[in-house]
């Protein structure tokens, strides 16, 4: 079960590489539009976040809190819709980026910060 959570935990912060690395790249590249690493790392981040979630609801002292966990839900979903709805346009907005890129620092925060 441990190895498992560990490939899930690969896969989780490839995921956020994909993510916060493509957008940081698109937006220091002066056009502002969705590319596939930020896509399918909206995608990894999500799925694998719930698969990382989800064997740890049996109890114990390591286990996440429920609240948490419910956070770091809703900002990932929050950054999927906000990837996933413009990803066919030419441009989007540059506060649109910048939006998406503060929202994936603050769930890599209430992972890190909140305990």
């Amino acid at each position: 079960m441990e190895a498992l959570r560990l490939i899930l935990l690969f896969v989780h912060l490839v995921g956020f590489a994909l993510l916060l690395g493509g957008a940081i790249a698109q937006f220091l590249s002066g056009t502002f539009r969705i590319n596939p690493a930020v896509l399918w790392g909206s995608i990894i981040q999500l799925v694998s976040g719930v698969a990382l979630a989800a064997p740890l609801r049996g109890g114990g002292d390591h286990e996440p809190s429920p609240y948490k966990l419910g956070v770091k839900l809703l900002i990932a979903v929050l950054i999927f819709i906000m990837v996933f709805v413009p990803r066919k346009r030419d441009a989007v907005n540059k506060g649109h980026f910048i939006g998406i890129i503060t929202l994936t620092l603050a769930n890599v925060a209430v992972a890190v910060f909140w305990r």
